[in-house]
């Protein structure tokens, strides 16, 4: 072999074990946001507060906020679709609400995602 293949061999292991470490670190950083994001609902749930409504539209990018409404009432925020949304939006609009703690009211044309300001329900 010539010294320059030997280089070239040696540059490939290289990019491999740094491929190896990027993995671990990518799984290891997956867990850790996995544990935060439980601990921090956890620690919401337990504490028994009220969820403010200014809070909840920043759990939703941009583009899907601004596809909706935002009200509150006493017991509720209220989330009413400004237009259709698709399936695809629709999707991730429920699957915010339902990580939130909130549910779909299918009521025809009164249809809306509520979540309770009650943390603890």
């Amino acid at each position: 072999m010539s010294e320059r293949e030997i280089r070239m061999e040696e540059l490939l292991q290289r990019i491999d074990e740094l491929l190896n470490i990027l993995n671990m670190i990518s799984r290891d950083l997956a867990e850790v946001s996995k544990a935060l994001k439980a601990t921090s609902r956890s620690e919401v749930v337990s504490s028994g507060r009220v969820q403010p409504i200014e809070g909840i539209p920043l759990e939703f990018p941009t583009d899907l906020a601004d596809m909706l409404e935002f009200e509150e009432t006493e017991k509720f925020i209220i989330i009413k679709l400004r237009r259709y949304l698709g399936s695809e939006n629709f999707a991730k609009i429920a699957a915010i609400v339902r990580d939130a703690g909130g549910e779909y009211i299918s009521s025809g044309k009164e249809s809306h995602f509520r979540i309770s300001k009650d943390i603890t329900s």
